[in-house]
């Protein structure tokens, strides 16, 4: 289907749909996590995976982590307007499926992390991914959608190439 056409089955409410259960999952289980752990606070899963709660500031990777604060609004700044943007988008694109689910996937997430800075002042993160004293940066369920997103947007253009070869 060409990104121009607009609908598809069932229009673009159940990207939203799909939005506000990323969001809500995000949401849940960092009401979980902020309940029944102080910051610092570890309890091993798996020979890989801790869960610890963790605040993050910066974007990221703890991008900006370290600046004196205005890096909280500028962040979410940018997760309002990718919001507004995604929203606009699915519009007019629901009917490309791979295309309309990675972008509520992204939206669910960005509105989740937003919503932590402004209540916040920073990001709870808890999932925590090690390997033989290698530790990836902390995260959560709304970057896992992001990240979701981002590598269905990848995978969705280059099927779009692919076609139109």
């Amino acid at each position: 289907m060409a990104r121009g056409k607009a609908g598809g089955r069932g229009g673009w409410m159940p990207w939203l749909l799909l939005a506000l259960v990323v969001f809500l999952a995000d949401q849940f289980t960092k009401v979980l996590i902020l309940g029944f752990y102080k910051y610092g606070d570890s309890t091993y899963v798996a020979p890989f995976l801790n869960i610890v709660r963790a605040h993050n500031t910066g974007a990221a990777f703890s991008f900006l982590a370290a600046a004196s604060g205005w890096q909280r609004w500028v962040f979410t700044a940018i997760g309002l307007a990718a919001a507004v943007v995604i929203v606009l988008l699915l519009r007019s694109h629901a009917g490309q499926r791979l295309f309309s689910f990675s972008l509520a996937c992204i939206m669910g997430g960005a509105i989740g992390n937003v919503l932590d800075r402004l209540v916040h002042g920073y990001v709870v993160d808890f999932i925590q991914v090690h390997w033989h004293g290698w530790y990836f940066p902390s995260f959560n369920v709304a970057d896992s959608g992001i990240t979701i997103g981002a590598i269905g947007l990848i995978l969705d253009e280059f099927l779009r190439v692919r076609r139109t070869r």
